[in-house]
């Protein structure tokens, strides 16, 4: 079991975060869900509390789970609802994350509910910032899936949408927002910043 220094470390790192993606309209109120791998075998999860104030967020509401999700010591609060999706895009294999990140950004909820199947970023410079694209040539493609409020259940189709499209940066729910992953959370932070400036940039193009 991971040391609780480096629990500790972790949490305040996820906190952080929280409150940064917070203050940038990307995870208003107890919206979006953030989590870091703290050791894969065996699994454990770091991941925020469900329903807590991102804005507001603090290292004591980051609560470790394992492969099933369930909560592991005397820790307050509960593990997100969608933790089954973290632990699937963790589990995904060639994926590679470290952390994952979920944010309702407006631009990201709007976008997911323009289009069927997926969204296509390609031509930006900005493209550039995802990991392993060297080029604005890269042509991005998001896929979209449909919300749902029986995520445990739902996990599967992650992992096979992920096994699809091995090369994809991310996913969209729909009406919902962006899920993406970073080897760790500076590669997962990096990769948000840059898909939310797309999706802005191809949101106002379409108006």
């Amino acid at each position: 079991m991971p040391s609780p220094e480096t629990f500790d470390a972790i949490a305040e790192q996820l906190a952080a975060l929280s409150r940064q993606l917070y203050a940038r309209g990307w995870a208003l109120g107890t919206s979006g869900n953030f989590s870091a791998v703290l050791s894969r075998e065996p699994f454990r999860l770091a991941i925020t509390s469900s329903g807590v104030d991102k804005g507001l967020l603090n290292a004591g509401q980051i609560v470790q789970i394992d492969e099933t999700g369930q909560t592991l010591g005397r820790q307050e609060g509960r593990p997100s609802a969608e933790a089954s999706i973290h632990i699937a895009v963790v589990r995904a294999r060639g994926v590679g994350a470290g952390a994952v990140l979920h944010t309702h950004s407006i631009w990201s909820t709007i976008l997911s509910d323009a289009a069927d199947g997926g969204i296509v970023l390609e031509g930006y410079e900005m493209l550039k910032g995802l990991d392993g694209v060297s080029t604005h040539q890269h042509r991005e493609w998001l896929p979209i899936i449909e919300n749902t409020q029986d995520w445990a259940s739902a996990a599967p189709e992650v992992e096979q949408l992920l096994r699809a499209n091995p090369k994809t940066h991310g996913f969209l729910i729909r009406r919902h927002g962006l899920y993406t992953w970073g080897r760790d959370l500076a590669e997962a932070k990096r990769q948000i910043e840059i898909l939310e400036f797309l999706f802005e940039a191809l949101g106002r193009k379409r108006d």
